[in-house]
């Protein structure tokens, strides 16, 4: 449940901002008539995602169980590779994500009256697209069913409640410290899915190795247990571990922290020195 709450919350954020900051600037620019279709827009992204989430789950009902896995790993890795794009991507265009989207705005807001819908879609509707797909994969590889439903529920109410305080100027968040952190435990459970996606790949024989395990702690983290049950929901752990899954795990995390702590924490490059004076300046 801890997984999905904070999937739910970051990506419910990211979304709630990018309404926020149309709903501002369509209001300090006169264009307050244009905010129903804001929310037509949003609205269509909400069911889309909606939509897209229930496919996912209830799809692969009444295939072979190898068809089920060969879906599930594929999907799994599709939704690592793109939560791994969306921290990057985040830390990258954070601080021009709001110049962008006024200027997606002040193109079509004079023009046709889908074209306000249609960036309000596709801005929202990416953000809801990647959480059902990612929650989806997160929830296989934890194997719980009602429960994570419920977290990422609760994540999305708590950023819309803080979408609406930050709106109405509120509440103070540091958003850049917020979207850095999260980024780094969506990372390490990025790592989980990737695993379990790669164990489904192992039982619908796609990938070897399914009975070469790296280790087996079964007995002493027992799948059934409350500390094996919150490893599992929180982590994706997994007390039995093939080589090629904590190879792929290994493989992931390791390198994609480096990249993403070094893309965070660089320092700021300092600011050209003026020239001398009397110094030639090439022109």
């Amino acid at each position: 449940m801890t997984a999905n709450f904070l999937i739910g919350l970051r990506e419910g954020l990211e979304a709630t901002l990018i309404v926020v900051l149309l709903m501002a600037y369509l209001t300090k620019s006169g264009r307050r008539a244009l905010l129903p279709r804001l929310w037509a827009g949003v609205g269509i992204a909400v069911a889309v995602s909606v939509g897209f989430g229930a496919l996912l789950t209830f799809g692969p009902r009444g295939l072979t169980f190898e068809a089920q896995e060969a879906i599930g790993g594929g999907l799994s890795i599709v939704a690592v590779g793109l939560v791994t794009w969306m921290v990057f991507w985040m830390a990258r265009t954070a601080r021009t994500l709001g110049s962008e989207l006024r200027s997606r705005v002040d193109g079509v807001a004079d023009g046709a009256a889908w074209g306000l819908v249609l960036v309000a879609a596709l801005a929202v509707g990416r953000e809801g697209l990647e959480t059902a797909l990612f929650l989806w994969a997160a929830a296989q590889a934890s194997g719980e069913s009602g429960t994570p439903l419920f977290g990422a529920l609760l994540g999305l109410a708590v950023a819309a409640g803080l979408g609406y305080l930050l709106h109405r100027g509120v509440l103070k968040v540091n958003l850049s410290r917020f979207f850095t952190w999260t980024g780094v435990a969506l990372v390490v459970i990025a790592g989980g899915v990737l695993a379990y996606g790669v164990h489904d790949l192992q039982e619908a024989g796609i990938l070897p190795g399914l009975h070469s395990l790296a280790f087996d702690v079964s007995t002493a983290v027992p799948p059934s247990s409350w500390y094996g049950t919150l490893l599992k929901g929180t982590l994706n752990f997994s007390p039995a571990t093939t080589w090629l899954e904590s190879a792929a795990w290994v493989l992931y995390v390791i390198p994609v922290m480096f990249f993403y702590l070094r893309a965070n924490f660089r320092p700021t490059p300092r600011p050209a020195e003026a020239p001398a004076a009397g110094a030639a300046v090439a022109s």
